[in-house]
């Protein structure tokens, strides 16, 4: 078993209400993009209700959806993300999803077993977005490699 995983948040500031006529096919494809989700390979877990649903987590306001998960390595969510059908869904964002002017997506390691909280993301993610990336809080594109197993995150 591996010392760390990846968690990863984003966050996406709806054009509508989620019941509005705007999502209703965003709203359609959840179930399916979560079930992709964690049937792909590396999945380890994902932030939702007892119902099963992340849509109703209110950690950003009303406007806001938030998506947190927790991966085994940064290979398996990259080709999830990128290489999956959530593809499909990322590249019709605009069309459900307002234009963010600050940081709205964070990856981070965690010792393995650990589910972090929304007060442990949201740090993360101002973190990014007041410091730029570190291996704290950072991106896929200027990621950074677990910690060695001797030092404490």
């Amino acid at each position: 078993m591996k010392a760390f995983e990846l968690a990863q948040l984003n966050i996406a500031h709806l054009v509508a209400p989620i019941d509005s006529p705007e999502l209703v096919e965003f709203v359609a494809n959840i179930d399916r993009i979560n079930q992709c989700a964690e049937a792909s390979p590396g999945f380890v877990w994902r932030l939702q209700t007892d119902e099963g649903d992340a849509t109703a987590i209110d950690a950003f306001g009303d406007e806001y959806i938030v998506n947190m998960s927790i991966w085994q390595d940064m290979e398996s969510l990259f080709e999830f993300v990128y290489q999956s059908s959530h593809i499909e869904i990322m590249r019709r964002r605009k069309e459900w999803f307002q234009r963010m002017e600050f940081a709205y997506s964070v990856l981070w390691w965690v010792k393995s077993g650990h589910r972090p909280d929304l007060d442990e993301a949201k740090h993360r993610l101002h973190m990014l977005q007041e410091l730029g990336p570190s291996p704290e809080a950072f991106t896929f594109r200027q990621n950074f490699p677990p910690p060695s197993h001797t030092s404490d995150s």
